[in-house]
């Protein structure tokens, strides 16, 4: 009986030693791969709530600047910058920032990538039709479809050599600088109109552009 027990014991330890190994590495490899699909969408998550920080802040200085807060009354403009600051307050206290990991050949890219765009943004107010061409170009370069207008191939190869994620900032932050342009063109126009035209003509032209 003693040695029964003796030889099922020495059995159950070969039996472990043998499946074992290979069940524990199968289990870490699930766990790894489930790991790692929840880290991925983790990274997922906080870029979306980059994205929408950004869009949040575009939308409330749009509204600012819009050519209905032109024509409300002193009192209610006051009041309602207010609020679109305070809103713009707790958006900014929204902190999140999710890393690219580059290569040093990616991280020169994107340094190169982000000073041209620079150079270009500095030249707004000295002449903002060339810049706004030379921009829409640099759109053009990231785009995946066939562009409408020229393309900067220059800059085209530059973006290449930038890391995925990289190259989709690169092409979300030249969107946002043609949006600001266009609704700047807009107020301006909006604005000559008021000046110009009296009432009627800017009664017009908000139909046009809303």
């Amino acid at each position: 009986m003693a040695q029964a027990k003796i030889n099922a014991k020495a059995h159950e330890g070969r039996f472990c030693r043998s499946s074992s190994m290979a069940d524990r590495s199968s289990r870490l490899l699930e766990s790894l791969d489930q790991l790692e699909l929840r880290v991925e969408a983790l990274r997922d998550a906080a870029t979306a709530v980059e994205q929408e920080k950004e869009i949040l802040l575009e939308m409330i200085h749009s509204i600012q600047n819009s050519q209905d807060m032109r024509q409300i009354s002193d009192g209610e403009r006051e009041e309602f910058n207010l609020t679109a600051n305070r809103l713009m307050g707790r958006t900014l206290t929204v902190e999140v920032s999710v890393e690219t990991i580059r290569s040093p050949q990616q991280e020169e890219s994107l340094k190169h990538a982000t000073k041209i765009i620079d150079e270009v943004v500095s030249k707004f107010l000295d002449d903002l039709g060339n810049a706004k061409s030379h921009l829409m170009s640099l759109y053009s370069a990231c785009s995946s479809e066939v562009p409408p207008g020229p393309v900067d191939q220059k800059f085209q190869s530059i973006v290449i050599g930038c890391a995925l994620e990289d190259q989709k900032k690169i092409k979300r932050r030249l969107e946002t600088l043609l949006r600001n342009i266009d609704n700047s063109d807009k107020a301006i126009k909006l604005l000559e109109h008021s000046k110009g035209g009296g009432p009627k003509s800017l009664q017009n032209v908000d139909g046009k552009f809303n």
